[in-house]
């Protein structure tokens, strides 16, 4: 089965009514009976309806998205793997050349027993890979000679060998070695040394490990949770949950970033966890920014009049005045009662005025009516 969004043509985020009214409007354009003359028509309709089946149903829905994230994750998490063996390959590659170098200098050095003395270890890896990135390698040493007016070690003494951090203990003991040129040590002894200053040179400059990719997930929260700023779980595909705390500042569409919260992926450190905060709807109060927006129906009379009544806000029941002569384009702004923003403030409620008639017809209010409209006043 193909995407049902991509079929219904809507993102993942649509919400039921615009799903429902997309497939209204495939389900119409493909019917079999306005395309006769297509003999695919029938297929795609149902496949049509076989999409709306899945999002219609938020379970279903869920499970789609949720199986849909899970199968990201594994891509995501193979082409991790074939970047590390794609470098692990060119490391191998770079290890067989550094022997091959070593083995070719050692036959050199065995056919030509008169030559000075042989070509060092570091000067080798230097020559292969070029300058230690960012002169890590040579700072150091020259940090470590700065304080001591002795010359350093010569090239293929023990110390120039060592290669972790255990040889520094018997460096004392090393020292009073008599020196040995490289054509005289083993190729076994050589190797070791090659390979501890490839190990120097790459701890010098190997980058950290590679971040995953930062995952996107939605939050849905409820406007009493946001206004308590409570906190919201999270269901990863990977059946973990994550805790976002909300706070000041935030409101519908927000996007925060849980760091080091996202997905796992082998050999690489845990990306970032992307939240979209989605705020449900609620009867009564609608989200905009961080004001709050409610619908306060009026009869005929006290729009004309005036009234003072009490509406229900987040802090409980508010009397709120209504002026004279207020039709349902007249707004009412209380301050203060709306989200907090990240400044310490807060928003406000913004009452919308509505006009109702009656349930009823009132034959009073029909006949001013009609001597107003027609001039006739009482």
């Amino acid at each position: 089965m193909r995407d049902p969004y991509s079929v219904l043509g809507v993102q993942r985020n649509a919400e039921p009514d615009e799903i429902k009214s997309a497939w209204r409007t495939k389900a119409k354009s493909v019917h079999p009976d306005h395309n006769q003359d297509d003999p695919s028509a029938s297929s795609r309709f149902a496949e049509i309806g076989r999409a709306y089946d899945v999002l219609k149903d938020p379970e279903r829905r869920k499970r789609y998205d949720r199986a849909v994230d899970a199968h990201q994750t594994i891509l995501q998490q193979r082409q991790a793997a074939r970047e590390a063996a794609e470098r692990a390959k060119i490391a191998r590659a770079k290890a067989e050349k550094v022997m091959e170098e070593l083995a070719r200098a050692n036959a050199q050095r065995a056919q030509a027993q008169a030559s000075t003395a042989g070509e060092a270890p570091e000067d080798m890896v230097e020559r292969i890979f070029g300058a230690a990135a960012g002169g890590k390698e040579s700072d150091a040493e020259a940090k470590g000679t700065a304080g001591s007016a002795a010359s350093p070690p010569p090239r293929g003494s023990a110390t120039a060998g060592s290669y972790n951090a255990a040889a520094a203990d018997d460096a004392v003991e090393d020292v009073t070695k008599p020196e040995v040129s490289p054509e005289a040590q083993p190729l076994a002894v050589q190797a070791v040394e090659v390979i501890a200053s490839l190990m120097r040179r790459i701890r010098g400059v190997a980058p950290p490990p590679e971040k995953a990719p930062d995952h996107a997930v939605e939050a849905k929260a409820t406007l009493e949770e946001l206004l308590k700023l409570s906190l919201v779980t999270i269901r990863l595909p990977e059946e973990r949950e994550v805790k976002l705390p909300l706070e000041a500042g935030m409101t519908d569409g927000h996007v925060a970033r849980l760091k080091g919260q996202g997905l796992k992926v082998q050999g690489m450190q845990r990306g970032d966890l992307l939240v979209t905060l989605r705020i449900e709807r609620d009867s009564r109060l609608r989200v905009d920014g961080f004001d709050l927006h409610t619908v306060l129906p009026i009869s005929l009379e006290d729009a004309v009049l005036g009234t003072e009544t009490e509406i229900e806000t987040p802090e409980g029941l508010r009397s709120v005045e209504i002026p004279a002569w207020s039709g349902s384009d007249r707004m009412v702004v209380l301050e203060g009662l709306g989200l907090r923003d990240s400044e310490g403030g807060r928003g406000n409620l913004i009452v919308e005025v509505r006009v109702l008639l009656h349930e009823k017809p009132d034959e009073k209010i029909t006949d001013l009516m009609r001597h107003m409209r027609e001039g006739l006043y009482i």
